[in-house]
């Protein structure tokens, strides 16, 4: 057996994933030609066949099962290698990319890297706007070193080894009505209270998600009217009395004339806001220094919405 190359392990633990050439092809930022001509390179590096034809798709043989529970954990010890490289080097140095969708950029990363140009001026952070799930296919590409994501159904499982985990803070929901509805003046909302109301919903995403599940827990379907995504123009829709929405804590909405926002009981929406790397990487210097400001920062936003 020759050495085996990791890049071509990683081609090969997204077949895995993916189950298509082309799926992986696309997650990775290839060709499928290349794809196929790694994944021949890796059989003939290992000595063994990899794959089987499968109608049009490939399936993995018992050899490449068996490299794949090593694969994790070599790709994982190159990672850690870098990070040791990079913490034999003086001082926190180096360039971070960062994603995350706007609520935590806003929320999260802006107040942390706003603090760290103080503390860490060597560093070099490029942040981009990046929706749930796309940014855990970024951080396996290696686009992203850093991706701000809330733990949900729709991403990877918490077991999945491919990447580690830096839990930030709890993002709380309150009710958003117009200023002249019966419970304006409440101390605190129901959501059952608002079960007949007409709602304003994302038309997708994760906020979405966790509007429908915070209703199908307090017992009710919500009579969804209006799809806006935009926290502004949701805001509009609800002092026109179009009707109530939920209006996330992190994502930081300015109320406007003709709303008021109250805090909900019982059933409470909350989402749980996640740093994820690729596993070994979070030992970097430079990239320990960003999560330690992130959850700096989160645990500051816990102790102000507890």
């Amino acid at each position: 057996m020759r050495d085996l190359d990791v890049r071509k392990l990683r081609v090969l633990r997204e077949l895995q994933r993916r189950g298509t050439v082309g799926a992986v092809a696309e997650a990775m930022h290839l060709t499928p030609s290349a794809v196929s001509q790694q994944l021949t390179a890796l059989a003939r590096e290992a000595g063994v066949a990899l794959t089987e034809p499968a109608g049009r798709r490939l399936r993995l043989t018992p050899a490449a099962q068996v490299l794949l529970r090593h694969a994790e954990e070599i790709i994982a010890r190159v990672e850690l290698a870098h990070a040791d490289l990079a913490a034999s080097a003086a001082g926190t140095v180096g360039t971070i990319r960062l994603g995350g969708f706007a609520a935590t950029l806003s929320g999260l990363a802006l107040p942390a890297l706003r603090r760290l140009r103080g503390t860490a001026p060597g560093l070099s952070i490029h942040v981009t706007e990046v929706e749930h799930p796309e940014a855990y296919d970024l951080i396996i590409r290696g686009d992203l070193d850093v991706a701000l994501v809330v733990e949900s159904a729709q991403g990877p499982p918490a077991t999945d080894p491919r990447f580690h985990r830096t839990p930030l803070c709890a993002d709380v929901y309150d009710v958003a009505l117009p200023q002249d509805h019966p419970l304006a003046t409440a101390a605190e909302v129901a959501l059952t209270d608002l079960a007949e109301e007409p709602w304003i919903f994302p038309h997708a995403g994760v906020c979405l998600g966790v509007s429908v599940a915070a209703c199908a827990t307090a017992g009710f379907t919500p009579d969804v009217v209006h799809r806006i995504g935009d926290w502004d123009s949701a805001m509009t829709a609800v002092a026109l009395g179009m009707g109530v929405t939920l209006v996330s804590r992190l994502a930081r909405v300015s109320p406007r004339p003709g709303v008021v926002v109250r805090e909900i009981g019982a059933h409470r929406p909350v989402r749980h806001i996640t740093a994820v790397t690729r596993r070994g990487g979070q030992s970097a210097p430079h990239l320990r220094t960003v999560l330690d400001a992130l959850r700096e920062a989160g645990d500051r936003l816990n102790l102000q919405h507890p």
